[in-house]
């Protein structure tokens, strides 16, 4: 078009200096004044339309990759939730958290900005280049001398871009762990008053992240001059060739013009290569992140035979662990029958097992060697879900949402309403020291419960874990920031208004356990001692050892 118009108006404008003096040539004048706003309005449209499709074209591709990044995301978080402990012991959240914002982030930015810039730059290069060879495949050929060049350059410093961004990526999955880290031990950090040292330990790493980052951009600052360079010797390439065989009767002037609007239509194409090679290599070491856990299979697999809710006695059969990451051995051949309904207690030393036999209730993990049956049927041939929902599990580690007392104690049961909240805070003996707070249920219990004192928090998670009617209850040692009294309030509780369920319960307090129906006393993952508290006490023997040293130590007290 503007070729046409060029050449137009230049050939009109020789006839009107011909016409000097002539009537045709005010009649010439008129003519070619509205030629040229023909040719201006023309641009115009053809500029309107393709705005309209070049936003269509956004609007499908960039809304695309965000529902793809969305897709992403809600897969990632699935499969997070589908991975076992295992996994989570090897793994820092942290780093979990940046590959779900930030890798995610980088793979959208290339199916999103890269894709569609490239379908730009690919039709807009085949487009001008078929349009730029009708004219003169010579004028052609000298313009395109450059981008070779080109390819080079960008072959070379893609490479360079991939290295450096996936040293970026795992340097900022490392500050936002160490983040994470110092946010959650807050307490613990003051207490010790280390805030300095994590300060500068945290400059550190970021000066680290910082200096990579600014290698980066380097790498990356060097595209847009190096385009911009090629790009002008193109343009001065165009005139100077055009006008020699513009000078041989070869090219007409408006070719030339035509010539330059092209190269200057390939500027913006040309330059973002270099971008779009840095999005796509920085995308492919985040996919690559992305990838390395999605392809992560959990060693604890539901593969459901039976989907009846688990009930009976549970039967560990020469059961053994070892710990896949340490290579630990927790368990070490241990056969045990527990009866429907019965109240076994677990103690011993640290490290003995106690807590191992807990998580083998719950699949946790699965034996290295034996079984684990409930009703007779191994747990593995249970619907994993429906056995955990079976189950009760308070751990030592108590861990409270940021949320209302109520819906803490609700997440075991969704649907439950008031009188069912309050009917299990007061089977956790917590009701009364809830009431007392200014908002009572609807008390915001702060990130980790951090309102609340720790036999407040234990509580809450016993009632929480009972509200889900479960047919076992496994306490881990969940009662150690509470008084006797309290304490004795719950396990009556648990003998009475829980009479049915079969309770497991690991603590250090053995004036707890005097009334279950059975003792189990582990050490190095064996259980050497078993029986009734008073037929512990007769035998002498470990139990004995440790029960009498807690008298002592209560006399001395």
């Amino acid at each position: 078009m503007v070729r046409e118009a060029l050449d137009l108006v230049l050939e009109n404008i020789r006839i009107f200096q011909m016409l000097e003096g002539s009537a045709s040539r005010e009649e010439l004048y008129v003519e070619i004044a509205f030629i040229i706003l023909l040719f201006g309005a023309l641009v115009l449209v053809l500029a309107l339309i393709m705005g309209i499709f070049m936003y269509f074209m956004r609007q499908t591709i960039i809304v695309a990759s965000r529902l793809i990044e969305y897709d992403l995301r809600k897969e990632m978080y699935d499969k997070y939730q589908s991975l076992d402990q295992a996994f989570y012991r090897k793994n820092k959240t942290g780093d979990l958290m940046s590959r779900i914002t930030e890798d995610v982030n980088k793979v959208r930015n290339y199916l999103g900005p890269a894709i569609l810039y490239f379908i730009n730059l690919a039709s807009l290069f085949a487009i001008v280049i078929v349009a730029m060879v009708s004219v003169s495949p010579q004028l052609t050929l000298y313009v395109l001398a450059p981008l070779p060049i080109l390819s080079i350059s960008i072959y070379y410093v893609s490479n360079i871009i991939n290295k450096k961004s996936e040293q970026i990526q795992r340097q900022l999955s490392h500050l936002n762990s160490t983040a994470q880290e110092v946010y959650s031990g807050i307490r613990v950090l003051k207490s010790y008053v280390r805030e300095k040292y994590m300060g500068n330990y945290f400059l550190s790493q970021s000066n680290i992240f910082k200096s990579k980052s600014i290698e980066l951009a380097k790498v990356d600052a060097l595209f847009s001059p190096l385009m911009i360079l090629l790009i002008g010797a193109s343009t001065i390439i165009t005139i100077y060739v055009g006008g020699i065989l513009m000078i041989r009767g070869d090219l007409s002037a408006g070719n030339i013009a035509e010539f330059v609007l092209y190269v200057n239509m390939l500027t913006w194409p040309v330059t973002a290569i270099g971008w779009i090679a840095s999005i796509v290599q920085q995308a492919e070491a985040s996919m690559e992140r992305i990838n390395h856990f999605m392809h992560t299979e959990p060693s604890v697999i539901s593969q459901p035979k039976t989907r009846e809710r688990p009930t009976g006695d549970i039967e560990f059969i020469n059961v053994s662990l070892v710990y896949p990451d340490t290579g630990i051995r927790a368990l070490n051949n241990i056969s045990l029958t527990i009866k429907k309904g019965e109240k076994v207690g677990v103690v011993g030393r640290t490290g003995s097992g106690k807590t191992t036999l807990m998580d083998m209730i719950v699949r946790t993990f699965d034996p290295s060697e034996g079984m684990v049956e409930i009703g007779g049927v191994n747990i593995k041939e249970y619907d994993l879900n429906v056995l955990r929902k079976s189950i009760a599990y308070v751990q030592q580690d108590v861990f409270l949402f940021s949320d209302t007392i109520a819906m803490n104690i609700k997440f075991g049961k969704a649907d439950a309403n008031r009188d069912e909240v309050e009917k299990y805070a007061k089977l956790a003996a917590i009701h009364e020291d809830i009431i007392e707070l200014p908002k009572g249920f609807e008390t915001m219990t702060g990130e980790r419960g951090v309102t609340l004192s720790g036999g407040q928090k234990q509580r809450i998670s016993i009632a929480r874990a009972l509200i889900k009617q479960p047919e076992i209850i496994l306490l881990d040692d969940c009662l150690s920031a509470v008084d006797t009294q309290t304490e004795q309030q719950i396990i009556h509780h648990l003998r009475t208004e829980l009479k049915e369920k079969t309770t497991i319960m690991v603590t250090h307090r053995l004036d707890a356990l005097q009334d279950f129906d059975r003792i189990l006393v582990f050490e190095e993952g064996k259980i050497i001692e078993s029986g009734t508290h008073e037929e512990l006490i007769r035998k002498g023997g470990s139990y004995f050892e440790i029960y009498e040293r807690q008298k002592l130590e209560e006399v001395e007290s």
